[in-house]
Order: C-alpha cells, then structure tokens, then sequence
C-alpha cells in the first residue's frame, strides 16, 4: 500500500511538470481557441495532467512499466480524453476533423512524452538505484540530430543507432539493434522508406500515422544512444521528440518549396535524403 501511495505522489509531480510542457506548447493555437487559456480551463487542465500522471505513477509501482515510446502517446492521449472526452481524441487522430491539426496534437504529445520522462527520473532515485550522469550538451546536440533524422526519415534514427551500436551496449535498444539481426531490418527498414517517400500517394507526414511515429523514433533512438553513451536518457528523448516534430514540418516546407522552384518536390526530397542521413550518422557516431 505504502508504494502505491508513493508512486501516485511521484506521479502527481510528474504529471504537474508534463502539464507545465503542454501549456507552454499550447500557445501554438492560442489565437484558434483562447478560452482555453482562461483561469478555469488552466485549473481544469491541471487537474487533470495531475491526475493522468498520478495514474501513471501508481501503474508503474504495480510494474506496469511501457517505454517512452509506448507510454508517451497512451499519456497524451489519455490526457486528451479526460480534457475534452472522446472527440478530443479523435481530432488529435484524425486530421480531418480539425483546421489545426498540429496544434491540436503537439500539447498532448509533450504531455505525454514529459509525464513519462520525469516519473522515470523520480522514481529512479526514489527506487534507489545508481544516480547516471547528466547529459552534456554535445550529447544534447545528438538527441537533436537524431530526432531531425527521425523527422525527416522515420526509421533513418533508429537505423544509425544500429549502425553504430554493439550487441554488447548499454540499453536494451541499443544491445538489440547493434546485433546483425537488429542491423540488417533496421537498414532495409530506412532503404524501403527512401522508395516510398518518393512514390505518389503518400500520406502526409504531418497525419498521425506519420507524426506520432516520428516523434516516438526521434525519442526512442536519442534517448538509446544517450543510455548507451553513459548518460540520463531523459532530457536527450525529450529533445529527440522535439527535433523530429520540428523537422517533420520544415521537411514539407522544403519539399513544397521544392515543388514551386523546379515544378517538382522530388529534388527537395533527394536533399532531405541526404541531410537525414547525415543526422543520424552525426547523431549516433560514438564519442571519440
């Protein structure tokens, strides 16, 4: 009883700091809906980023223990839902039912993703265990590589990792990707990816299918390398997500500026192939 107790309090706090983030993020569609950022709506919201994260403490005290990929987007979602019931959720799934889409499903995504991080950071030292290293700001500066690659080309961060990576690292990604198996699908996974990026048809990226996966690879790949390289692997996934949402929007920029230059997107695509690959390779390169 005493460590459900506990967990919930951990994650009260965690679920305050990821409502601090989704606030913050919420600016992005201020001039869309600004009741929201009325006294009560910021008293409600945080009650409920409160109460999402004390549920997420105490299931986590049960065991119950998802990676940020996982956890992030059930978070957000979860947070989206008890704000604004089951159409809130289907406006952050479902671009068609909003104007603003990105505005609508950013907030919750860093909700999610900043809930996650800090209930792992708490309850790591609650739980005792050995205290890791900060990251420093070269490491900072690969998470953002990382989760830029992750934006442009979804699987191309996750791929440098395994590239770079040894069966033998620190961290389940890391030690399972670095083994020929983890290689090999990876480095198919990111070559497909380049073909189909070019076909005609393609989803936008901007969907949810295309986002929610960016910003979940751009974390999970940044926040491998960190744990692989000896450092705290939560503020590297956190800038991991940030980099790769920011970079999945500039990357339709250039594609569409591409189009109006030279009648076609596909050089703005070529260039965004390079410029991904060159991410990842600076992103998850192994310290010298």
């Amino acid at each position: 009883m005493r460590s459900l107790v506990s967990g919930l309090l951990r994650g009260a706090a965690a679920g305050a700091a990821g409502t601090t983030a989704h606030s913050a993020a919420g600016y992005l569609d201020r001039a869309h809906r600004p009741a929201r950022f009325s006294a009560s709506g910021l008293l409600a919201d945080t009650a409920t980023g409160v109460g999402v994260g004390a549920l997420a403490g105490v299931l986590r005290a049960t065991g119950v223990r998802p990676p940020a990929a996982v956890s992030g987007p059930l978070l957000g979602l979860a947070a989206a839902a008890a704000r604004g019931g089951p159409s809130a959720v289907l406006r952050i799934v479902d671009p068609r039912r909003s104007a603003h889409w990105v505005a609508e499903a950013v907030p919750p995504v860093v909700y999610g993703f900043t809930t996650h991080a800090t209930l792992v950071s708490v309850a790591r030292v609650a739980e005792g265990r050995e205290p890791v290293p900060q990251a420093s700001p070269a490491a900072l500066l690969r998470a953002a590589a990382l989760g830029a690659a992750s934006g442009s080309r979804s699987v191309t961060g996750l791929a440098a990792v395994a590239l770079t990576s040894r069966p033998g690292d620190t961290g389940p990604v890391a030690s399972r990707l670095g083994g020929r198996t983890g290689s090999a699908v990876s480095s198919l996974a990111a070559a497909g990816e380049l073909v189909a990026d070019k076909l005609p048809g393609v989803p936008s990226r901007l969907a949810p299918l295309g986002l929610i996966p960016r910003a979940a690879f751009g974390a999970t790949s940044a926040a491998a390398v960190a744990r692989r390289d000896g450092h705290d692997p939560t503020l590297p996934g956190l800038v991991g997500a940030a980099a790769a949402i920011g970079t999945a929007v500039l990357g339709v920029q250039l594609r569409a500026a591409a189009q109006r230059r030279f009648g076609s997107d596909r050089p703005g695509a070529l260039a965004e192939d390079v410029i991904a690959a060159a991410l990842g390779w600076l992103g998850a390169r192994r310290p010298e």
